[in-house]
């Protein structure tokens, strides 16, 4: 993924208000993230323990999404699985991320959900950059390339259903 700035990533929210996306919060180590490493920038609100934000590319341009989740956390022996990068966590490592939809059905309150890494890291626990809490992922037959193509799909499907 190529760099953005704070303004483009404001400017890129399709699921919620201009006036939302000016107000929430940014990330203030842009300069600093993994861009190379990163298929979608995704980060959770320090001031609201329930939002989640993601920003990924689509067809050429920068498209942010903002997401809901449940806080309450599972205990550590539960293990879920991540749809996007198929990492496995123990307890809250893995929410039911829900997104408003595009256009009039969001107005009208629909919105789809997806089982995602709590912390939105999965570009980095598919390339190994980051270990997830039981310390491993699943040995797996598929390249890295295609783990991430695989990952990449499944962001892309979930953006569509976003638009249906």
């Amino acid at each position: 993924m190529r760099p953005l700035s704070e303004q483009e990533i404001r400017a890129s929210f399709v699921n919620c208000s201009k006036g939302e996306a000016k107000r929430l919060a940014v990330p203030r180590d842009l300069t600093e993230r993994p861009w190379g490493d990163l298929d979608f920038l995704g980060w959770r609100d320090p001031g609201a323990p329930d939002r989640s934000y993601l920003v990924t590319e689509r067809e050429g341009r920068p498209v942010g999404i903002a997401l809901r989740f449940p806080s309450s956390q599972r205990g550590f022996l539960h293990r879920s699985m991540c749809s996007l990068c198929l990492t496995t966590h123990p307890g809250g490592g893995v929410s039911l991320m829900t997104a408003r939809k595009t256009g009039t059905a969001g107005r009208e309150g629909n919105s789809v959900g997806l089982y995602m890494c709590t912390d939105l890291a999965c570009s980095l626990y598919v390339r190994g950059k980051k270990v997830p809490a039981s310390g491993t992922r699943f040995e797996e037959s598929l390249t890295l390339q295609e783990q991430i193509a695989r990952t990449t799909a499944n962001l892309t499907a979930f953006l569509d259903k976003l638009y249906a």
